[in-house]
């Protein structure tokens, strides 16, 4: 049975940030991810997690970009120190919060010198934590022009590189749909190397109920691969998250 985490960066946002734990657990959520927490206060969140009895499941580095800036820099080859120091301080937010995955984000590039730079900071990070579980997540170009990290082949060839095992593959049903048109295809490729899921319908990137997804196929398929991690729920809501959320009941129901 599927373990559902809901992004707090995107759900519940009707509420403070410290309230939305709470709506989530009473919801039935069993994680949370925070996309970008570094202009909050870790031990409140660390409180508000616990108090709730959610798992924190996931953070993105680098810090902080949410507010239109730089979507990473580990495959910008000039900027190698930046990536160091911004993992660093990723690093010990993630430990403080116990969060289960840090997402590094690769950021603008393109070409061999994009791929190698991102390689070998992959490499350096994933020996400089060898206790923490990374992830690398292909992202659309529509969504983010430019972005690197925007094929699953592509996505493939540096984890064989890096060849880690504490990275791994960060698949995103919405992000898969935009970039192969074929959610299911991409996961019978690619789901061996996956870390972490995340959901969201396509297109528009709301409840996972709508549009050009087959999630009953995909969660079938994911049930089927015996995979153990968390789902996160990762989209914006059409109206309340809790109006939005019959999509999670009817999967539960389904197990």
């Amino acid at each position: 049975m599927a373990r559902f985490a809901a992004n707090l960066t995107l759900l519940f946002n009707e509420l403070p940030i410290l309230d939305r734990f709470a709506a989530a657990r009473r919801a039935g959520f069993q994680g949370v991810e925070i996309l970008f927490p570094y202009d909050l206060a870790a031990g409140e969140l660390r409180q508000a997690a616990r108090k709730s009895g959610m798992d924190v499941v996931l953070i993105n580095c680098p810090p902080p970009n949410w507010a239109g800036g730089p979507r990473g820099f580990a495959a910008v080859p000039s900027l190698q120190d930046r990536f160091r120091r911004d993992f660093e301080r990723a690093l010990r937010v993630a430990e403080a919060l116990s969060a289960r995955h840090i997402h590094i984000m690769s950021g603008k590039g393109e070409g061999p010198a994009a791929r190698d730079c991102m390689i070998a900071n992959l490499k350096w990070a994933t020996a400089r934590a060898p206790h923490a579980s990374l992830t690398i997540e292909p992202i659309n170009q529509h969504d983010m022009p430019g972005y690197f990290m925007c094929d699953y082949d592509l996505a493939a060839e540096v984890l064989d590189a890096v060849d880690a095992p504490n990275l791994g593959l960060q698949f995103d049903a919405y992000h898969a749909h935009m970039i192969t048109g074929d959610v299911l295809g991409a996961w019978q490729a690619h789901g061996h190397r996956v870390h972490h899921i995340q959901i969201a319908g396509a297109p528009g990137r709301h409840e996972p109920r709508e549009g050009d997804i087959d999630f009953a196929a995909f969660f079938h398929a994911v049930d089927g691969s015996g995979y153990q991690g968390w789902v996160s729920a990762e989209y914006s809501p059409r109206t309340t998250t809790e109006a939005g959320l019959r999509w999670m009941a009817a999967d539960i129901a389904a197990e």
